[in-house]
C-alpha cells in the first residue's frame, strides 16, 4: 500500500497556475521598476550638470587668484628693490657696510618667496674703469677684476652682492653688459627709469646646488635724487642699477593658498605658450606642460600679466582629480537614493503580489494536510514495526562482530553494549550493562595499568565525524586499541566505543623492534654485555612492572654468572654471580639444571630460594619467574629472569613473553659467539696473508667488468682480439682495476717502502709489455673462470722491469661483480734469465754464437714441411767448408783456428737475410737454409758470400792469414724422403768444390753430371 497517495477528497490546483501567478507578480514588479529608474536617470542627470557648473566657476576663481597673488608679490618684490633704489638715491657713495647693513634690515622680518638675494651693480665707462678697479682693490678686494676681460665701451660689473639663500649667485666683478639678456634688461631699466625684467635665466637655487629657472628685476640708479626726465638725461646721468634674481619655483610655492592646491600652474615668458620659455610649472617641478594635458574635466585657461615691463602666460589646469567629491558627491547621492527606493519599491510590489497568490494556494495545502496526517500516522505505524526489526538485527550484528561495543550518551549513562564487551573486559554477570555507567566505569579502571587515557576519552566531546584512538595496557599483560565516534540514534547524539584486543599484535611488534635493535647491535661488532642488555632492556620498556637479568652457563656447565642486569641493585649481581646451576639454587639454577621454565610466585615462601631470601628482601624481589635459554641445538646457554616486587603469577601473554624474550636472548649468544669465532678467524687470515711469503694481491676488478659488459652490449663479441687491435682500450681497462691490499712480501716484491695500495697500480702485476697477458686474463676473468695463470712482466716502483708467475683466484661469492679477487705473483726473473742461458747452450754453438745443429735441423725440418704444404714454394741449403783449416790449426794453432772461425761466422751474418737461418754444423763446416731461393738465386749468393770470404782475410797479432771456403749448394725437392736428403746432395756439391781445386761453388745438378762423365 503507497501511504504517500495524494487524498482524492482534495481538489487539486489547476496545471499552471503557480507558475502564472508567479510571473504576474514579477512582471508588475519589473513594470515599476523601470518606471523608477527612469525617473532616478533624469535626477541623476540633472544634479551632474548643476555640479559641473559649480566646479567650473570655482576653478575660475581659483585661476583669477593665482594670477592676483603672483601680481601682489611681484610687486612686493620690486617695492623692495624701490627701497635699495633710495638708498642710493640719498647719499652719494654708498660703502659696502651700509648696502650690507641696509639689505639686511630691510629684509630682516620680510619674506620674500623667490628672491635669492640682492645686489648692485656699478655703470662705468672705459673712461673709469682703471679708477674703479683701483678703488674696489684697495677696499680690501685685491683680485677684484671685471669679467669676461677685454676692452669695452661701456661696463656693468657686479659691486654689491647680499644673498638670502647663502648662494654665490654671481661672481662680483662679472659684466652684465656682457650678456645679451641682461644687457636688454640694464637698457631698458636705463632709458625708461622703471623696474625691468630679464627673461628665462639661470639663477643658483642654493649654496651648493644646481641653477634653476628665474628672471632677475633690475632699477636704475642716477646721480641726483630723482629719474631725469628724457631719455638721454638718464643715459648720462646712470649712476647704476640695483637688482634682484628671482628662482621660478619658489616664487610661484604656494601662489593662490589653499584654493589653489587643485591646479597645475605653468608660467612662460612672452604672449605665446612656447615649451621652450617655460619658467615654472606650480609647486611640482618637472610638471607636464598644462596646455598638452588639460586638466581634469577639461579644466583649463589661461591668464596674462605684465610685470617689470615684460609680458607672461599663466597656462593653469586642473589636477587629477580635482573637483572629483564636488563632481560626482550629489550625484551618487541621487543616484544611490534614486536605486534604493526603485529597489525598495520593485520588492514591495512584487511582495505584494506575491502575497496574493500565496493566499489561494494557502487555502488550497489546508486541505491536503488533512489527508497528509492520515497517510502519516500509517507510515509511522510502518516505522515503528521496521524500528523493532532493524534493533534486533543491530543487536543480533553486535554480538556478532569481533569488537567489544559499548555506546553511552556522553552524559554517563549506557545505552547498548554487545556480547563480546563482557567478554573482552570479563564484566561479571551480576554487572548490569545499562543505565548508570559508573559501576562498569570502575570494573574498567581496575584492570588498567594506566587509568589516564580511559578518563581523558570519557571526558571528550566529539564533533561529528572526528575520532578518537587510545592503546590501553591492562595489568594482566593485554593491550586493548579503544577507538570513540560519534553516532546519532534517531535526533540524539551519542558515543560509539570500540575495544580490540591487539595483544598479540603488540607482542609480535614489540619482539620485532626488540630483534632489529639486537640485531643492529650484532651487526656494528658490539660488546655480548651491550647486546644483553638491549634484551633486557627491550623487555623492560614495554613491561615497566618488570625486572628482568640474564645469566648466562659457564663452559663447563657449572655455574651461572651475571650476563646483563641493568635494572638490579649491584649487591643482588654481586651475590648471585657464579650462582651454582644445580636444583634448588633459585629459580635461574633451578631453571638451568632442569632446562624447564620455573615459576616461583612468592620467593620468601618457595624452597628453593631458602638460601637467596635474605638478599632477594633487601633488592626489594618478590617473586622470580625464570626460563632457560637455549641455542639452536637445544643446549642451555643460561636463563633469561623476570622478577616483580610483590607476589606474581604470569598470564598467559606474560608466558609468551618471557619464552621470547629467551629464544632472543639465544639467538644474541649464538651470534655474538659466532661474531667472536668469525674475528678470530679474520685475525688469523690476516695473520696469514700479512705473514705469507709469496705476494698477495687484493684487488678490485668490478669497473673493468662492467666495461667489458658495455663493450659487449655494444657488439664486441670477441674481446681478446678487439683489444688487441685496440690497445689504447686495454690501457683504459687496465686503469679501471684498483689494488685495495697487499701484504708485506707484494711490497718487497715491487720495492715500496711501506703499505700504500693508493700508490700501486696494475703494472705491478702486468707492466710494459705485458698488455697481451692483461688481455687474456681480463678475457678469463668476465668469461667467468675462477682461477687464472700466466707468466707476465711487471713494473717495480724505482722503474725496473721483471718477470714473475700470476696465478688471480676469483673468492666464493664474488664471480658475478669481480670485486674480490685474490692475486699471487712469483719473481721469476733470474729463472727466465738462467732458461734463456740454458736454452742459448743448447741451441746455440758456444764458439761462433751460431745456431748448433740440432736447431738448424728444426728449422731445416719446419721449411720441409711447408713446402709439403705449398708445392709453389721452393727453398735451398748451403753447405760450407773452410779450405786447408786444419793446416791453420797446425801452423797458428788452435786458439787462432778458433779466431777463424768466429771471423767465418761474422761475414755469414754480414750477408743474413732476416728469413735465413745459418749453423754450424760440423768442425769447420756451415750450412745456410735459403728460404724462397732457388737454385740460381742461391748459386749467386754463395759466390758473394764465398768472395767476401776469400777478399777479408784475418788479421791480428801480425799475422794476415787468408781464408777460403768450398760452398756446395742443393734445392730441396718435394719429392724428398725428408730433410736429411737435401743436406746429402748439398754434401756431394760441397766435396766436388773441394775435388776442383776448393775455394769455388758447386751445384749438386753439375756435381752430378760431372761423376757421370768420370
Amino acid at each position: 500500500m503507497d501511504h504517500a497517495a495524494v487524498n482524492p477528497a482534495v481538489p487539486a490546483p489547476p496545471a499552471g497556475a503557480r507558475t502564472s501567478s508567479w510571473f504576474g507578480a514579477a512582471a508588475l514588479a519589473a513594470l515599476v521598476m523601470t518606471l523608477c529608474l527612469a525617473l532616478t536617470w533624469q535626477l541623476w542627470e540633472a544634479a551632474r550638470r548643476d555640479a559641473e557648473r559649480e566646479l567650473r566657476t570655482g576653478f575660475e576663481f581659483a585661476a583669477r587668484d593665482v594670477v592676483n597673488q603672483l601680481a601682489l608679490r611681484m610687486a612686493a618684490h620690486i617695492q623692495s628693490l624701490r627701497g635699495v633704489q633710495g638708498l642710493f638715491n640719498s647719499s652719494d657713495e654708498v660703502t659696502r657696510q651700509e648696502f650690507t647693513d641696509f639689505v639686511r634690515a630691510q629684509h630682516a622680518d620680510a619674506e620674500y618667496p623667490g628672491m635669492k638675494g640682492v645686489g648692485y651693480i656699478a655703470a662705468l665707462g672705459e673712461a673709469g674703469r682703471a679708477a674703479h678697479l683701483a678703488q674696489v682693490r684697495a677696499s680690501g678686494f685685491p683680485d677684484y677684476a671685471i669679467s669676461p676681460p677685454g676692452t669695452r665701451a661701456a661696463y656693468a660689473p657686479l659691486l654689491y652682492m647680499e644673498s638670502f639663500s647663502g648662494a654665490r649667485l654671481r661672481a662680483l666683478g662679472h659684466d652684465m653688459l656682457a650678456e645679451a639678456p641682461l644687457r636688454a634688461m640694464l637698457e631698458q631699466a636705463r632709458d625708461s627709469g622703471q623696474p625691468a625684467m630679464s627673461g628665462k635665466s639661470t639663477v643658483a637655487r642654493e649654496r651648493g646646488g644646481t641653477a634653476s629657472d628665474g628672471v632677475l628685476i633690475a632699477l636704475p640708479v642716477y646721480i641726483g635724487r630723482k629719474a631725469p626726465d628724457h631719455a638721454e638725461q638718464r643715459r648720462d646721468l646712470l649712476r647704476g642699477w640695483v637688482y634682484a634674481p628671482f628662482v621660478m619655483e619658489d616664487l610661484m610655492a604656494n601662489v593662490g593658498g589653499g584654493r589653489a592646491a587643485g591646479l597645475l600652474v605653468a608660467v612662460y615668458d612672452g604672449n605665446e605658450i612656447d615649451p621652450a620659455a617655460r619658467m615654472a610649472a606650480g609647486d611640482e617641478a618637472g610638471a607636464p606642460d598644462v596646455p598638452d594635458a588639460p586638466g581634469a574635466g577639461g579644466l583649463r585657461t589661461e591668464q596674462r600679466i605684465g610685470i617689470a615691463g615684460r609680458r607672461w602666460t599663466l597656462a593653469i589646469g586642473a589636477r587629477p582629480g580635482y573637483g572629483d567629491e564636488q563632481r560626482h558627491g550629489a550625484p551618487r547621492v541621487v543616484l544611490t537614493l534614486g536605486l534604493a527606493v526603485t529597489l525598495l519599491l520593485s520588492i514591495l510590489t512584487w511582495m505584494l503580489a506575491r502575497s496574493s497568490a500565496m493566499a489561494g494556494r494557502a487555502l488550497r495545502k489546508s486541505l491536503a494536510l488533512t489527508g497528509e496526517l492520515t497517510a502519516g500516522r500509517q507510515r509511522l505505524e510502518a516505522l515503528a514495526d521496521s524500528a523493532q526489526r532493524a534493533q534486533a538485527m543491530m543487536r543480533s550484528i553486535l554480538d556478532s562482530t569481533f569488537d567489544a561495543i559499548l555506546v553511552d550518551n556522553g552524559d554517563r549513562r549506557i545505552l547498548a553494549s554487545n556480547q563480546r564487551f563482557r567478554t573482552l573486559w570479563r564484566v561479571p554477570a551480576e554487572l548490569d550493562l545499562a543505565g548508570d555507567d559508573s559501576a562498569v566505569v570502575a570494573h574498567l579502571l581496575a584492570q588498567l595499568v594506566h587509568t589516564g587515557p580511559l578518563v581523558y576519552s570519557r571526558s571528550l566531546r566529539l564533533e561529528a565525524h572526528e575520532e578518537h584512538r587510545e592503546l590501553l595496557r591492562l595489568k594482566d599483560g593485554r593491550f586493548i586499541e579503544q577507538l570513540t565516534r560519534p553516532v546519532w540514534l534517531g535526533q540524539e547524539g551519542a558515543r560509539l566505543w570500540s575495544f580490540r584486543d591487539i595483544t598479540e599484535r603488540k607482542q609480535i611488534e614489540q619482539r620485532e623492534r626488540a630483534h632489529r635493535h639486537v640485531l643492529e647491535l650484532l651487526a656494528h661488532g658490539a660488546p655480548l654485555q651491550a647486546v644483553l642488555g638491549a634484551v633486557v632492556l627491550g623487555v623492560e620498556s614495554t613491561n615497566p612492572g618488570m625486572l628482568c637479568a640474564i645469566l648466562l652457563l659457564d663452559a663447563e656447565g657449572r655455574f651461572l654468572h651475571t650476563g646483563a642486569a641493568p635494572s638490579l641493585p649491584a649487591f643482588y649481581n654481586a651475590a648471585v654471580d657464579g650462582l651454582p646451576a644445580t636444583l634448588g639454587s633459585g629459580s635461574c639454577g633451578t631453571a638451568a639444571a632442569s632446562g624447564q621454565r620455573v615459576i616461583v610466585e612468592d620467593i620468601q615462601t618457595h624452597p628453593d630460594w631458602a638460601g637467596y631470601r635474605e638478599v632477594a628482601a633487601r633488592a626489594q624481589l618478590a617473586s622470580s619467574w625464570s626460563e632457560p635459554i637455549r641455542g639452536a641445538s637445544g643446549r642451555v646457554l643460561g636463563t633469561f629472569a623476570i622478577y616483580h616486587r610483590n607476589p606474581h603469577y604470569p598470564s598467559a601473554a606474560h608466558v609468551v613473553l618471557i619464552e621470547q624474550a629467551a629464544q632472543l636472548a639465544g639467538i644474541a649468544l649464538e651470534q655474538a659467539q659466532a661474531a667472536q669465532a668469525l674475528r678470530v678467524g679474520e685475525e688469523r687470515f690476516r695473520s696469514l696473508y700479512d705473514n705469507a711469503p709469496v705476494a698477495l694481491w687484493e684487488q678490485d676488478w668490478s669497473g673493468a667488468r662492467e666495461a667489458v659488459a658495455r663493450l659487449k652490449a655494444n657488439g664486441v663479441a670477441e674481446l681478446g682480439p678487439w683489444l688487441r687491435a685496440h690497445p689504447e682500450e686495454a690501457e683504459r681497462l687496465a686503469a679501471l682495476v684498483r689494488i685495495t691490499d697487499v701484504n708485506g712480501a707484494a711490497l718487497v716484491h715491487v720495492g715500496a717502502a711501506a703499505k700504500e695500495p693508493g700508490a700501486l697500480t696494475l703494472a705491478q702485476n702486468f707492466g710494459g709489455p705485458a698488455s697481451g697477458a692483461f688481455i687474456d686474463a681480463l678475457a678469463a676473468l668476465t668469461g667467468g673462470a675462477l682461477f687464472h695463470e700466466c707468466e707476465s712482466s711487471f713494473l717495480r716502483l724505482d722503474g725496473v722491469a721483471r718477470q714473475h708467475e700470476l696465478t688471480l683466484l676469483v673468492m666464493p661469492g664474488h664471480a658475478q661483480s669481480l670485486d674480490f679477487v685474490i692475486a699471487s705473483t712469483v719473481d721469476i726473473t733470474e729463472r727466465k734469465r738462467m732458461d734463456d742461458e740454458l736454452q742459448a747452450l743448447a741451441s746455440t754453438d758456444f764458439l761462433t754464437g751460431l745456431p748448433n745443429r740440432r736447431v738448424f735441423m728444426a728449422r731445416l725440418d719446419d721449411q720441409f714441411a711447408r713446402l709439403q704444404r705449398s708445392v709453389d714454394d721452393c727453398a735451398s741449403v748451403l753447405m760450407l767448408d773452410i779450405d786447408h783449416f786444419k793446416r791453420v790449426n797446425d801452423v797458428h794453432g788452435h786458439a787462432v783456428g778458433d779466431a777463424v772461425l768466429r771471423h767465418m761466422a761474422a761475414l755469414m751474418r754480414s750477408s743474413q737475410r732476416k728469413i735465413d737461418t745459418l749453423g754450424r754444423v760440423g768442425g769447420e763446416e756451415f750450412a745456410i737454409l735459403l728460404p724462397g731461393t732457388g737454385g740460381a738465386a742461391a748459386r749467386q749468393y754463395a759466390e758473394r758470400l764465398r768472395q767476401s770470404v776469400a777478399e777479408t782475410p784475418l788479421d791480428g797479432d801480425g799475422r794476415h792469414i787468408a781464408i777460403t771456403v768450398s760452398i756446395g749448394i742443393a734445392t730441396i725437392d718435394t719429392g724428398d724422403s725428408g730433410p736429411d736428403a737435401v743436406l746429402v746432395r748439398a754434401d756431394k756439391a760441397l766435396y766436388r768444390a773441394k775435388a776442383d781445386g776448393r775455394n769455388r761453388v758447386c751445384e749438386h745438378a753439375e756435381a752430378a753430371a760431372l761423376s757421370l762423365r768420370a
